[in-house]
């Protein structure tokens, strides 16, 4: 398939959905301008020059682009301290440091969301038996589901949390691979209150992966201590070629650093190999960005709707991440879908994506990820695992235009193979 294969009917189809995006495009730039603002003004209180972009190599020592890219995230955060690094190899990686940084052997780290992204089990030992999980390490582990509705069920997080072994508490903002919608920033802030009712000292962390700059302030302004997420999501902007980031309190940042490199040495070591102004440029970029990959998301539920199909969040719903999740129901017509993105993707439009054993995950996973960098969620992409009902994760999209054309794509590939 390419892009001269769209068909005409789809066509018809994106005129319709985009004039049901309008209102909620226009709210999206809204939001995009605010935290446009954000950054620039952040790049502009810690002086960013070009001497920021030099780099180091070796041990990294008194890297001036790496220790003021950290007091921006801080300063975008409402925090102490931030860390940003590409020592960490992806969004996991960053979210197991924080976590570790949450509580001490004989301690209790609380999820409040549910069980946690697939990825992150082995690293809790909820799943496997991982050498140096917190598991592992004699960290035990306690879960509060969601509501049937998908709400955070407040009095029985605040039971949980009143126990005084509960040191961490742990919120997954996005849905991940779950039928749960992603949570708002103010629903994050009544659950950090529910527990600061019954636990003052528990640290509370939020899982910020696909959900930075998709709200005007982020969870760490409204009672969470220290959130964590990837570079090749959204505080990226499609430009980071790797790594991630913590931002929280001192206390629980330094332990995080800690966790990446090692005690006595935290984040004083960690060279740059040249990629600050990726980092900074990423970051520069990530409002406008982000705001491209809502709208990619948007239209695809509206053109989601014309096929009959369930997806969410609805085109008129709030957002507070970059996913869209579509419930095909069929093992045939999730591979349709996502050879459509691939094929509509700039990178290996040619192939055809197939389920694979994928490392952290209990099923095959199938992924279209046509990217300039590896596995970047914050380019258009499509994946889930290839388990009943069957649903894909869709997300990203650095311009709207090439993510419009990406969804016409998948919706073509659907229909071809109907006939219709």
């Amino acid at each position: 398939m390419k892009i001269a294969d769209i068909q005409p009917k789809v066509a018809e189809m994106a005129k319709l959905a985009e004039d049901a995006c309008r209102e909620q495009f226009l709210e999206i730039d809204r939001v995009a301008e605010i935290n446009t603002r954000r950054v620039m003004e952040a790049f502009q209180d810690k002086r960013v020059s070009d001497s920021c972009f030099a780099g180091t190599t070796g041990y990294g020592y008194d890297d001036l682009g790496r220790d003021t890219l950290d007091q921006i995230y801080a300063q975008l955060f409402g925090t102490e301290a931030a860390l940003v690094r590409i020592g960490f190899v992806n969004g996991t990686h960053a979210l197991t440091a924080a976590m570790f940084a949450l509580s001490k052997p004989g301690e209790t780290v609380l999820a409040v969301t549910g069980t946690p992204y697939d990825t992150l089990r082995s690293a809790i030992g909820i799943s496997g038996d991982g050498f140096g999980s917190l598991k592992f390490y004699g960290i035990d582990y306690a879960q509060v589901d969601l509501l049937p509705n998908g709400n955070a069920d407040l009095e029985g997080i605040a039971r949980a949390a009143a126990d005084p072994k509960v040191t961490g508490v742990m919120i997954q903002r996005s849905r991940g691979y779950g039928e749960r919608k992603a949570l708002t920033v103010a629903e994050i802030g009544e659950i950090c209150r529910a527990v600061r009712k019954v636990n003052a000292k528990a640290h509370i962390m939020v899982d910020n992966c696909y959900g930075e700059f998709t709200d005007v302030i982020e969870p760490t302004h409204v009672g969470a201590d220290i959130v964590a997420g990837s570079l090749i999501k959204n505080p990226g902007g499609g430009i980071a070629p790797t790594g991630g980031y913590v931002a929280g309190t001192k206390e629980l940042v330094d332990r995080a650093a800690m966790r990446l490199t090692t005690p006595g040495i935290g984040g004083e070591c960690g060279s740059t190999l040249g990629n600050n102004r990726l980092l900074f440029q990423g970051l520069f970029m990530a409002p406008h960005i982000v705001a491209q990959a809502l709208k990619t998301a948007v239209f695809c539920a509206a053109m989601m709707d014309q096929m009959g199909l369930e997806s969410s969040p609805t085109v008129n719903e709030k957002r507070s991440d970059i996913i869209q999740m579509i419930k095909l129901g069929d093992a045939e017509k999730m591979k349709r879908f996502c050879l459509g993105i691939q094929a509509g993707a700039p990178v290996d439009s040619y192939v055809t994506p197939e389920p694979w054993p994928m490392p952290g995950y209990d099923c095959p996973v199938i992924m279209a990820a046509g990217a300039f960098v590896q596995g970047s969620s914050i380019e258009l992409s499509a994946d889930g695992p290839m388990r009943e009902p069957y649903i894909v994760y869709m997300q990203g999209g650095l311009t709207y235009e090439s993510g419009k054309l990406g969804i016409m794509m998948a919706v073509s590939a659907m229909l071809e193979a109907e006939g219709a």
